[in-house]
């Protein structure tokens, strides 16, 4: 299945964010509460309760950074 390239963008956003929400949570339970028996739940209902704030977030900002970026470099 292929998705059409004009989807691109907001299929960036959702990859992106998805994957930046699973890391960032993750580690934030680990470091702040250690990893117990129950890490696993815990952090699935953090990425699932933070993720729909990450993806319109990365939605908006990422075409701001990417025009930042263009001007910064050569």
């Amino acid at each position: 299945m292929r998705i059409p390239a004009r989807f691109a963008p907001i299929l960036f956003s959702a990859l992106l964010s998805a994957i930046m929400v699973c890391i960032v949570s993750a580690f934030i339970i680990a470091t702040t509460q250690g990893v117990h028996a129950g890490f696993i739940s815990q952090w699935l209902e953090s990425c699932i309760a933070t993720w729909p704030f990450a993806f319109p977030t990365v939605v908006v900002v990422a075409p701001w950074v990417r025009g930042i970026v263009d001007r910064m470099t050569t």
